[in-house]
């Protein structure tokens, strides 16, 4: 099984670069961006990306608008919200958009990675039937 590719988003540099190494021991293939605008030109030019995981509450473009337009270009790449507790209605609301999950900060580790794992997965079943419903389009367009 492939390294889960993931990009992490957060203003917060001392959390990234933390978290980043974190989940690179574990075996993660790891991005960070530190605003959406970054983290959408980011995954952008990396379209294999797995997992977003977005902070709620940034400056400029804040996590759920960066989570809307993230669903919108790129419907398969699940996002895990993350939250202080100022901002959980912030995180439910992601929910309702299309997030994956959210978790509250500071979160710990062995929670976020199997966040990211069941995203993973997620993903993969989702592509898989995508794969399926073209072949079975083609096959009945050939007759077969």
């Amino acid at each position: 099984m492939s390294k889960p590719f993931v990009i992490l988003v957060d203003d917060e540099v001392d959390f990234i670069d933390t978290m980043s190494k974190r989940l690179q021991k574990r075996d993660y293939k790891v991005l960070t961006a530190t605003d959406g605008q970054q983290a959408l030109e980011m995954v952008d030019s990396n379209r294999n990306l797995e997992v977003m995981i977005l902070d709620v509450k940034m400056p400029g473009m804040d996590g759920i608008e960066v989570l809307e337009e993230m669903k919108k270009r790129y419907p398969l790449i699940e996002v895990i919200m993350l939250t202080g507790h100022a901002t959980i209605e912030s995180a439910i609301d992601g929910m309702k958009i299309g997030a994956f999950d959210y978790l509250m900060k500071p979160c710990d580790i062995e929670q976020l990675s199997q966040k990211i794992q069941e995203a993973v997965a997620k993903r993969q079943a989702q592509e898989e039937k995508i794969q399926k419903a073209r072949l079975e389009k083609i096959m009945v367009t050939r007759g077969v």
